[in-house]
Parts: structure tokens; C-alpha cells; sequence
């Protein structure tokens, strides 16, 4: 068996999953801070000269899982780990967050896409060596493509 544990909790605009923007053209605008418990804030020495930070967190409020779902931005059915699902084996969560700033150890971030209270598992900085032009988007360019047709 796997445990973790927390290393802090999001504050965030959004208390249901309705309210946080879903499908094509979403834009993850949100400001919000993560709360990182005492016992964890020696951890986040030098962490202010990042601009962006990887938050790992988890759906902890989602039942169950799907190996095949339909997202928001499409009509077709696609495996789990193709989708940002929060329906997943291990309800595990990733989202890049720009870092406002730091007051002890709420760091005030923007770019929330999680709930008002979700657990934080771990952060790093956001490092990314590979160029935009090699990046694919799979699936979600090909819808892309048909909502503008």
C-alpha cells in the first residue's frame, strides 16, 4: 500500500467541480494560494525564484474511476490517462500555477483549476526543456480543429 500525506491545501474561488472551466478554449485565470502546513515550510526556501511551480495534488473528492470516458471538449471516447479526468485509477492531480508571491507558507498563485480545499501532495519548480514546436496536443488539437469548423 502507498500512503501520503499532505503537505498543504488549496484556497481557491472554486467550491464545485460546475464552477471551474472545462473544455475547449478554457482558460485557467484563477487566483489562489496554497497553504503549506508548518511542519513543511522550510521546504519552500528559494522557491520565489521560480515563476511557475508544478502543484501535485489529489481528487479527493472524486468517486471511482473510468478507463474510457467523453470530455467537455470533445465527442468522442478517449482513455483515462489521454483526458485530465478527475475519474482516474489513482486520483492524482497535476497543474502548472504562475507564482505571485510568497508571505511565509501561503505562496499566492494563478492558474487554479482545483477545488477550495483539495489536498496538496507536493510542488516543483516548473522546469520544461522541450521547445514549443515539438510539443503535441494529440486528441485535443483535432477537436480544436472541428469546434472551429
Amino acid at each position: 500500500m502507498i500512503t501520503f500525506q499532505p503537505i498543504g491545501h488549496v484556497r481557491s474561488p472554486y467550491k464545485t467541480t460546475k464552477q471551474v472551466p472545462k473544455g475547449l478554449g478554457a482558460k485557467h485565470e484563477a487566483e489562489g494560494t496554497l497553504e503549506i502546513l508548518p511542519q513543511f515550510e522550510p521546504g519552500l526556501t528559494d522557491i520565489e525564484g521560480f515563476s511557475h511551480l508544478i502543484v501535485l495534488w489529489v481528487f479527493d473528492r472524486a468517486e471511482g474511476f473510468e478507463l474510457l470516458g467523453t470530455p467537455p471538449s470533445d465527442n468522442r471516447t478517449h482513455g483515462v490517462f489521454a483526458t485530465r479526468s478527475p475519474r482516474r485509477p489513482n486520483p492524482i492531480g497535476l497543474t502548472v500555477v504562475e507564482l505571485i508571491g510568497r508571505e511565509g507558507g501561503t505562496l499566492r498563485v494563478r492558474g487554479v483549476d482545483m477545488l477550495d480545499g483539495t489536498p496538496i501532495l507536493d510542488l516543483k519548480p516548473y522546469l520544461s526543456s522541450v521547445p514549443v514546436e515539438k510539443l503535441r496536443r494529440g486528441w485535443l488539437a483535432e477537436a480544436e480543429v472541428r469546434g472551429k469548423s
